[in-house]
């Protein structure tokens, strides 16, 4: 094959949707025995397609892919993915309405201009490690004395063996290590924040989840898609119509793609949590279920309870918590890390223990993801460097988890002059992505565009 379309190829989904399987519960013994007696690989660990091509296996992934779908979920009680079902389970932490001086003036246009630029500086701390494992990110970190890491990842001073036992991130490292950085450059977590504000200006708040579609069609690049975004992409394209395009052959629709573009979503609903988890939902609902959807969610309440300027961490987290069922994998996983990180002085500590209870996940699922991002915040209790630092020195999704470790701490912050001047020069006020219209735009513009979308009636 001379073409490898990662991320959709059923021979490389089957891997994928039998550990899915393991994880909620269905019974996939019979089908991974078929599966496996044929010569079908496992998961890949870190890429989109396995490391040799198979397409002699497609038919059989097809069928299998198929019968996975129709074996019976035991959680789905305690997991549901409807939003009426999702609701009747939680209990959302109620906050007074806010006032003028919440959402009118400038404090929250400034809150939201330091969301952004954190948002953009936890990316671009992450991006560099992003898929190297965790003891990799330590080894390279502690080569250069940056550890605890408290500063942008380096190449120089590393010695050469190490490197080339723990290369960086390809695509990244050419403008992500502090040697190289020029402002933000393009990154996917970057990308779908900027299309829900183009989503916000272009339907309103009530845009369903046909309209994200069809504004994906529209400018969102195929190919600056992963996992269950990707997949449902290509469900579109086939004529598949949400929310089908969320579980058809998609294997990563408990992953964190949809957590990653919940922030508009809490930044525009400044002290309603319920309003912007529900806001999340319909923009999850394209691409993910369950765990995938709660994770959204979850960083959506959180983020409109921070943007009031009145919250801090920990009851902002209490509120993200407060929008998904109690009893699901993803809320145990986030008490799991909020209770360790109360815990224990030690963060490697906490990320030790994290990774031992939640390591048989894979390292973009959500559930980990969410359970680290609530560790780190809880860890440094509201402060920014703190924030994005222990949540990109946690390892799974790094530029992620950094990205929106770096949202809260931002809104937290309340002001682009009280985030530390080595995370915000760099980015020297330009964004670089594909989506037409936001290409090598400010975070001081982004902040005002999305305050009109935070005050529109």
């Amino acid at each position: 094959m001379n073409l490898r379309l990662t991320w959709v190829q059923p021979e490389d989904l089957v891997g994928h949707e039998l550990r899915q399987a393991a994880e909620d519960g269905r019974d996939a013994h019979a089908l991974a025995a078929r599966w496996y007696e044929a010569g079908g690989p496992p998961a890949p660990e870190a890429a989109g397609a396995s490391e040799l091509p198979r397409p002699d296996l497609r038919p059989l992934a097809e069928e299998l892919l198929d019968s996975l779908a129709a074996l019976p979920t035991p959680v789905s009680g305690d997991e549901p993915t409807s939003l009426p079902e999702i609701q009747s389970l939680t209990a959302p932490h109620p906050l007074p309405p806010p006032d003028a001086e919440v959402t009118g003036d400038d404090a929250l246009r400034d809150r939201l201009h330091a969301a952004w630029l954190g948002r953009a500086a936890g990316c671009l701390l992450g991006k560099p490690v992003e898929k190297l494992p965790l003891p990799a990110i330590r080894a390279l970190a502690r080569a250069t004395g940056n550890w605890p890491l408290s500063t942008w990842f380096t190449a120089r001073g590393v010695p050469p063996e190490l490197l080339a036992a723990h290369p960086w991130n390809r695509r990244s490292a050419t403008t992500s290590l502090a040697e190289n950085i020029d402002g933000m450059p393009e990154d996917d977590d970057l990308n779908y924040p900027l299309l829900n504000l183009l989503l916000l200006q272009r339907y309103g708040r009530d845009f369903t989840t046909a309209d994200v579609a069809r504004l994906w069609l529209d400018e969102l690049p195929a190919g600056r898609t992963f996992t269950a975004e990707r997949v449902a992409y290509r469900n579109l394209l086939d004529g598949v119509e949400p929310p089908l395009t969320a579980v058809h052959r998609n294997p990563f629709r408990e992953w964190i793609g949809a957590q990653i573009r919940a922030d508009v979503h809490g930044w525009t609903h400044p002290g309603d949590p319920a309003a912007a988890a529900a806001q999340a939902y319909r923009d999850a609902a394209l691409t993910h279920t369950a765990n995938g959807v709660y994770g959204a969610m979850f960083v959506a309440a959180t983020l409109a309870t921070a943007a009031t300027g009145t919250a801090d961490v920990h009851r902002s987290l209490a509120a993200g918590l407060g929008v998904v069922p109690p009893r699901c994998r993803l809320a145990g996983a986030v008490r799991l890390g909020i209770a360790s990180a109360r815990e224990e002085r030690d963060f490697d500590t906490v990320v030790d223990r994290l990774h031992t209870e939640l390591g048989g996940y894979h390292w973009v699922h959500a559930v980990p993801n969410a359970a680290l991002l609530a560790a780190a915040l809880t860890h440094a209790d509201g402060d920014f460097s703190r924030s994005v630092c222990a949540a990109v020195s946690g390892g799974w999704d790094t530029d992620s988890n950094g990205a929106t470790a770096g949202s809260v701490a931002g809104l937290l912050a309340g002001h682009p002059d009280r985030l530390p001047e080595r995370w915000t020069a760099p980015l020297k006020n330009r964004l670089a992505t594909s989506v037409p219209s936001f290409e090598g735009i400010g975070f001081d513009t982004l902040a005002e565009l999305t305050h009109l979308e935070a005050v529109r009636p």
